[in-house]
């Protein structure tokens, strides 16, 4: 127990204590957390416009290389149109979707998986091959069970024939004998547009039984090659344009991404300014406050 004598001497030791604080301690902290804030929206907005240059400079050889691949797909394509080639209907069905293991692309991805499970829902006894992490992981959420077969490291680089036939030689190795094989990719509209497509890629029995197939002359021997052939061709079409959408996507994302840290520099610089103002405000008071007290003293 103290004595009333030394209350108010606590009293005054006390108070002095509570004022050492300054009253601007808030606004100090709170210029550091903006100013920090403003540094890591800024190393985000370099990234992001540093992504954009590169995937705008990428963009004209993946549209160079997807010209290129419709060539191969478009030729397929007219032959079985003239042959008159249709799926078998008593046979099931394989979905390749062709997505890659690359994000930052927008929608891309979840465009194609959207549209498989549209597929399915037409056909559900189809099994599913998955080109690409990112597709596999959307998929097997709800179609674990249909996936067959999946491929890694897909479209790192621009796609070429080479790697569409060695897709295309793993899924001829599948032990059901499909009646037919549907490609789902992102076709190309333009660099700002994109949708989701399918080609066919019919098997060796729905070529054979093709309405004006002899019309080509096409020996026995060489049909299954001719359907791995054409397997190969659709898979090539569909990695160019899916590769060419993919570098676009990225390209419009990392740009809508800069926009949006550039909005949000000029939102917390104006922030960060009017905080400024405010502590320099509050600490002229005070100085102004002090030196009077010292003057009236």
């Amino acid at each position: 127990m103290f004595s009333r004598a030394v209350r108010p001497a606590l009293k005054a030791g006390s108070a002095v204590v509570a004022r050492t604080a300054p009253p601007n301690a808030a606004n100090f902290a709170t210029l550091r957390e903006i100013e920090g804030r403003l540094k890591s929206i800024k190393n985000i907005e370099k990234i992001t416009n540093t992504m954009k240059i590169v995937a705008s400079t990428r963009l004209t050889r993946a549209q160079k290389a997807m010209d290129e691949s419709r060539v191969y797909g478009q030729t397929s394509n007219t032959v079985f149109e003239k042959a008159e080639t249709k799926p078998i209907e008593d046979k099931k069905t394989l979905l390749v979707v062709a997505s890659s293991d690359k994000g930052l692309c927008g929608g891309i991805h979840s465009g194609l998986s959207k549209a498989t499970r549209r597929a399915l829902a037409e056909t559900p006894n189809a099994d599913i091959v998955v080109l690409g992490e990112k597709a596999k992981a959307q998929i097997a959420r709800s179609n674990a069970n249909s996936i067959v077969l999946s491929f890694a490291n897909v479209c790192k680089d621009i796609p070429t024939f080479a790697d569409a036939q060695a897709i295309a030689d793993q899924i001829a190795l599948l032990p059901t004998d499909y009646a037919s094989v549907k490609i789902i990719y992102n076709k190309f509209i333009n660099a700002q547009s994109y949708e989701p497509a399918s080609v066919e890629a019919y098997s060796e029995e729905a070529i054979t039984q093709s309405a004006n197939i002899s019309a080509f002359e096409v020996g026995d021997e060489v049909l299954a090659n001719l359907r791995e052939y054409a397997l190969a061709n659709s898979l090539y079409w569909a990695l160019a344009e899916g590769h060419a959408c993919e570098i676009s996507a990225r390209r419009n994302a990392m740009e809508n991404a800069s926009k949006n840290a550039g909005e949000m520099i000029n939102k917390f610089q104006i922030l960060y300014n009017r905080q400024r103002q405010a502590a320099i405000t509050g600490e002229l008071v005070e100085i102004i406050t002090g030196a009077t007290a010292s003057e009236e003293m």
